[in-house]
């Protein structure tokens, strides 16, 4: 249940961090490498917070 709460914050932070990168330049491949980098961050940050 931890992982699913951690992954799935991680994920809805990857979405916002995306859009607002595709908002801010139009740029599809800018927004998905954003989002993914966002994601991946903030999961051991997510893990020790929730955690």
């Amino acid at each position: 249940m931890h992982a699913a709460v951690v992954f799935l914050a991680a994920v809805i932070i990857g979405l916002v961090m995306g859009g607002l990168m595709f908002l801010h330049d139009q740029s599809v491949p800018a927004a998905v490498v954003t989002g993914l980098v966002a994601a991946g961050g903030s999961v051991p940050v997510l893990h020790k917070l929730i955690g």
